[in-house]
């Protein structure tokens, strides 16, 4: 029946006309999309954000997770569109070592009219596959760190659980290197996936972040304060720090500080801004 339809569809001028018009605006539209992320890559006209991480024992700021976002255009209108295009083309390498470049300079930038946040935690955003990259074991990750002064120890590399990771073992043999030189790890959007529990067998992190779906009205659905408490069991027998990111309440944070989460991160506690501002518990 498919191939029928198929087949009467093809021998239609007027669907066949349609069908590569279309094609033939996506391809421009792509083409057009290609040539914004080379200007973007090459001018690196991106604004770059620090959220806080609070602790929700004592209210202090251990450190900022570090967010660059183009412009938005025509081409690009939400950030997410802009990333989701990134990791369909080639660039993905160029753009992640360039906006790690610019991450940590512009946070140097920062310390440098807040000399108090030169050693807080900075959390950045990776791929997979980037750490997979041989020319990330060579040591110039670090040396980056050392031209503005920063140590691998502060360090977080944040890994999404919706990422793919094709081969656990050989990556958590990549992770191993990593840590050996004072880098961690942090696996973000934890309980948003199928494999939560397979990726935190293998990628031991030091950091466990709930995705902000787990956390949206926790304080009101016991399904969700069932599944936080089994993570918060987790991450205390296994010297992991539980992160809940999304917080927008003073209800959503009232519960996860009175169940002894360790960090928050959210509006709750502070936005992003293009400077390093502590969060807040008030």
């Amino acid at each position: 029946m498919q191939l029928d339809l198929l087949m009467t569809r093809t021998s239609n001028p007027l669907w066949y006309f349609s069908y590569l018009l279309r094609k033939r605006r996506k391809n421009l539209l792509e083409y057009k999309q290609l040539k914004e992320l080379q200007a973007i890559l090459k001018t690196r006209s991106v604004d770059t954000y620090f959220q806080p991480l609070v602790s929700l024992e004592n209210g202090d700021t251990i450190g900022y997770e570090v967010f660059n976002r183009p412009v938005v255009s025509s081409l690009f209108p939400t950030t997410e569109m802009f990333y989701d295009f990134v990791g369909q083309t080639d660039l993905i390498f160029s753009l992640e070592n360039t906006f790690r470049e610019i991450s940590l300079n512009r946070f140097s930038q920062c310390v440098q009219l807040q000399p108090s946040e030169k050693n807080s935690l900075i959390f950045l955003n990776v791929h997979p596959h980037i750490l997979m990259d041989p020319h990330y074991r060579t040591g110039e990750t670090l040396k980056l760190l050392k031209s503005y002064g920063f140590s691998p120890e502060q360090i977080i590399f944040e890994i999404s659980e919706k990422a793919a990771i094709e081969n656990y073992s050989h990556f958590e043999e990549i992770l191993t290197n990593y840590r050996s030189q004072g880098f961690r790890i942090a696996l973000d959007d934890a309980g948003s996936g199928y494999n939560s529990l397979k990726t935190l067998v293998y990628l031991k992190p030091e950091f466990l972040k709930l995705d902000k779906t787990v956390i949206q009205n926790i304080d009101q659905d016991q399904t969700k304060q069932q599944l936080v408490k089994l993570l918060l069991n987790f991450s205390n027998e296994s010297n992991t720090h539980l992160i809940a990111e999304g917080i927008e309440s003073a209800e959503e944070l009232r519960y996860l500080r009175e169940n002894g989460i360790h960090i928050g991160q959210g509006y709750a506690l502070g936005k992003p801004k293009q400077e390093l501002v502590k969060g807040s518990m008030r």
